[in-house]
């Protein structure tokens, strides 16, 4: 059977999983989509696959049956001959291409319905669990800070100070906001600052202002349509979406392009809002800044080589530990397991924060790698040198870092017994050598 049209509409209508992952392996699917606590009828999707392909082989054959008999038809003419059987041949064979067309793209629309809430494939190596119980502590830094007074939750310290007020915020938008004033929006700023200069000076990052609105489709490159639909805040007269992370934008910068392999790696940096429902979330984590449906963060996010991949995912963990290390906060880093690994990840390592006055380890960082699920999706290719056919590349990406909870654990890590909070050494030039934070 000839299958060159099908790899050619492959290209356009299953942008995901690769399917011929699928065909070829339907058994490592399916453990792989239930190590990940997804359901999905493989069977139904390759018998739908297998009716694509023979659609596009009767197409295939009736379109190279017309084409023959169009030269014969003209023969016929020229010389005077009677091509009325010819002619009513072409006449059904394009009545039955026309079914069939409609059978194709019916076809087609239930594949990529499919396929596009299938989620990436966990790599080998990541720990198979169902919950976040279940995650691997793989590595720890810094000794959570014990207090010779009741330590005070960042919410009783901000309140205190003047500086953090949830109440007022609720009145402007409901709950899930927080209006931070004075010095305290401030270390918010200086914090940013402070990411961005060490991820573009010393990391070697390019800063990107990235729009905060995108199109549907742009979300469905980076997947969070349309799984994550219910997650997320869309604009009701238009086709655009408030992004839930910079990650949407930055990794789809180069959607449907095909770059050099001396182009790679590109690193991107930016510092953006984020906009989330927490669809399911109420009642959890409602007090202080440690659940927001808006908040700041600053994302890295790159496009690599298929065989830089790995080293690019721990030197994302290693800059994105150096801020915490910088600031002085004790954190441990957690390798996700299967379950908890999100839908569109094939690893990743999340960076959790000690708070203190909390007493709980907070998630400030989750640094992922997605092979080339993402690429698969957005259309994002490279040619290697000599010309040969261009391949998809790898995307990762990693919060460096997101700024409520790196706010709670300042607060809270950096409190002293009057209510005053010490300022970080490294955020003093950020915030006009202010050592301290007090009440006005």
């Amino acid at each position: 059977m000839n299958t060159s049209g099908y790899g050619r509409a492959c290209a356009k209508l299953c942008s995901m999983l690769d399917v011929s992952l699928i065909r070829r392996e339907p058994d490592l699917v399916r453990r792989g989509l239930e190590a990940k606590g997804e359901v999905a009828d493989i069977d139904w999707f390759l018998q739908l696959d297998k009716d694509y392909r023979k659609v596009l082989t009767e197409l295939e054959q009736m379109r190279a049956r017309q084409n023959a008999l169009s030269p014969e038809i003209g023969r016929k003419k020229r010389a005077g001959e009677d091509a009325s059987a010819e002619l009513d041949e072409v006449a059904e064979l394009k009545s039955k291409q026309k079914h069939l067309g409609e059978r194709k793209d019916t076809l087609a629309h239930d594949l990529k319905k499919i396929l596009m809430r299938l989620p990436n494939l966990a790599a080998d190596d990541v720990p198979v669990g169902h919950t976040d119980a279940e995650n691997e502590i793989v590595d720890t830094w810094g000794e959570p800070r014990t207090f010779e007074f009741d330590a005070k939750a960042h919410w009783d310290l901000g309140d205190d100070l003047g500086l953090l007020d949830s109440q007022r915020a609720a009145k402007l938008s409901g709950a899930g906001f927080s209006l931070m004033f004075g010095p305290l929006a401030q270390l918010e700023r200086a914090l940013w600052n402070y990411m961005l200069d060490l991820h573009t000076r010393e990391h070697g990052f390019q800063e990107v202002a990235a729009p905060y609105l995108v199109l549907g489709s742009t979300l469905e490159g980076t997947g969070q349509l349309p799984k994550l639909e219910a997650e997320m805040y869309g604009c009701k007269d238009d086709d655009l979406w408030l992004i839930p992370t910079a990650e949407v934008p930055l990794t789809n910068i180069h959607r449907k392009e095909i770059l050099a392999e001396a182009d790679l790696p590109i690193r991107y940096t930016g510092f953006t809002p984020c906009f989330r429902r927490e669809a399911g979330a109420a009642g959890a984590d409602t007090r202080g800044l440690i659940r927001m449906h808006q908040f700041h963060k600053v994302e890295l996010v790159v496009y690599a080589k298929p065989e830089d991949s790995d080293a690019e995912l721990l030197r994302i963990r290693r800059n994105a530990e150096t801020v915490l290390q910088n600031l002085g906060l004790p954190y441990r880093v957690l390798l996700l397991c299967t379950g908890d690994t999100s839908f569109a990840a094939r690893k990743t390592f999340d960076l959790e924060v000690w708070a203190p006055g909390c007493e709980r380890w907070l998630e400030v960082s989750s640094i992922s790698t997605f092979g080339d699920f993402q690429a698969r999706r957005a259309g994002l290719r490279f040619r290697r040198e000599g010309g040969k056919k261009p391949e998809y590349l790898h995307t990762l990406n990693g919060s460096a870092l997101a700024m409520p909870r790196v706010i709670v654990s300042i607060l809270e890590n950096y409190q002293r017994e009057d209510g005053s909070i010490e300022v970080p050494d490294v955020l003093r030039p950020y915030m006009g050598w202010r050592t301290e934070i007090r009440a006005s």
